[in-house]
């Protein structure tokens, strides 16, 4: 660890991994994913890797454990898949992944979202969680709910300068036994 990682006033730079999880989707199409991509850029953060994957949960799955077992990725985002048809089967797909889930995370992005879009955000299944140190955090597909999600919960959880606490001084102590 650098000595200026200690320093609450710099910002510590988090490599993030985003996931789209589309059947219809292209990197020409994919708006939820460039509206994170741009945001993970603006907030001083590296983009360590996108990708856009059909809702097949063995492939989500792959994607993600791959990128859990890389020491590069941090922090992982998906975009999509968190709905209720038969296709939307991305918290199916990482929940067993993950060591430990992040409860509050889908509590309030919900309760974050109902204040936009009412009770139609009962149709979100946003989940959070961490695996092999890394946190995983499943939005769902729309560019509204990514710019809720970055910027009312993960911005400033993923900025070491917030304060009481923050996801990013929790990163040292994910692996400890």
């Amino acid at each position: 660890m650098a000595a200026d990682d200690n320093d609450a006033t710099a910002l510590r730079p988090v490599s993030i991994a985003i996931l789209t999880v589309s059947d219809t989707r292209t990197a020409a199409t994919d708006k939820s994913g460039d509206l994170l991509a741009q945001r993970i850029g603006a907030a001083g953060h590296r983009l360590a890797a996108r990708a856009i994957e059909k809702d097949d949960i063995y492939r989500l799955r792959a994607v993600v454990s791959a990128w859990i077992a890389d020491p590069a990725v941090e922090v992982i985002i998906t975009t999509g898949g968190t709905g209720l048809t038969g296709r939307d089967g991305t918290p199916e797909a990482i929940a067993p992944l993950l060591d430990k889930q992040i409860d509050g995370f889908g509590e309030l992005f919900r309760s974050l979202s109902f204040a936009e879009i009412g009770p139609s955000t009962l149709q979100s299944r946003a989940l959070a969680g961490i695996a092999n140190g890394t946190f995983v955090f499943c939005l769902p597909g729309s560019s509204g709910a990514c710019a809720t999600g970055w910027d009312r919960i993960l911005a400033v959880q993923l900025d070491q300068r917030t304060q009481p606490c923050n996801f990013v001084e929790l990163m040292p102590r994910l692996l400890e036994v």
